[in-house]
């Protein structure tokens, strides 16, 4: 198993991010931007729209499609690649098409609750294997961008299995502190789930630094929260999670989990914040 992607192995990225970087409030294009992105949005975006009778053909709509993202990626500070063009297509189409979102399957055990508001919830998941990838970018937005695409080039056939492999939520980022979990170290891992029907025999990536790792079982302990992520946010969201619980210290206190659930775009971005309990 690789040490540096293992959520659960306690550690530390090589170098810690910059915090003139912490504040900034770049969004992220993950992949579930490019699945909720639509015909509609496309032609709201400036690039015009088909006259009544005409046809796109698939170069062109996929080209269409690329220059929308790569206007939208420069606003981030990322540079998407022409070979994203047929990844990009294909998470359009699979979304419009009959493909579901499967979700990492898990049992809930407790949940804290109070005035109606969830503090945080207690699972456990099952042993599953995720394909990772740990980027250590200047920033953790750019980080979270680059790795996505990547994970989302091995979603879209650039695997063993020469498939579609489908989309799960949540997609999570594994992110590691200091000792006073200050400040984000510049290495995040980037993991999806496996499908169901991929679990027993995982495809292998191209990409030779995505790495298939079997995550062993684990107890949770997961608390929502909305809107952006970023460093501040992510630490902030550390420490409330910390304040809430009856025992943190049960939980390993330098690696944590965001896990995403929706478009980031969403003025009501569903998150969570995921501790993982010492084994």
């Amino acid at each position: 198993m690789d040490s540096g992607g293992c959520p659960l192995n306690g550690g530390g990225g090589e170098s810690r991010i910059n915090e003139d970087n912490r504040g900034s409030q770049y969004g992220m294009i993950t992949l579930e931007d490019l699945e909720s992105f639509s015909e509609d949005q496309l032609s709201d975006s400036g690039n015009g729209s088909l006259e009544e009778g005409e046809t796109m053909d698939e170069d062109e709509n996929n080209d269409r499609l690329l220059h929308y993202w790569q206007d939208v990626a420069r606003g981030h500070r990322v540079e998407v690649p022409g070979d994203m063009a047929q990844p990009i297509q294909q998470i359009t189409s699979n979304n419009n098409g009959a493909h579901t979102r499967e979700k990492v399957p898990f049992t809930l055990m407790g949940r804290k609750e109070k005035c109606g508001d969830v503090h945080y919830e207690k699972r456990h998941y099952e042993k599953a294997h995720w394909a990772c990838i740990t980027v250590s970018e200047e920033t953790y937005e750019q980080s979270i961008c680059y790795g996505f695409m990547r994970i989302m080039r091995y979603i879209c056939q650039q695997n063993s299995a020469g498939n579609y492999l489908g989309m799960t939520l949540p997609i999570v980022t594994v992110v590691h502190t200091d000792e006073m979990r200050r400040d984000l170290m510049r290495a995040v891992t980037v993991a999806y789930y496996l499908p169901d029907q991929h679990q027993a025999q995982p495809p292998q990536p191209h990409d030779a630094d995505i790495v298939i790792e079997e995550w062993p079982a684990a107890i949770i302990y997961s608390r929502p929260f909305t809107g952006a992520t970023n460093e501040v946010t992510i630490v902030n969201e550390i420490q409330a999670l910390s304040e809430v619980l009856d025992t943190p210290g049960d939980c390993v206190n330098d690696t944590f989990i965001i896990a995403g659930y929706t478009n980031p775009a969403h003025a009501n971005r569903q998150n969570e914040i995921w501790f993982l309990e010492r084994r």
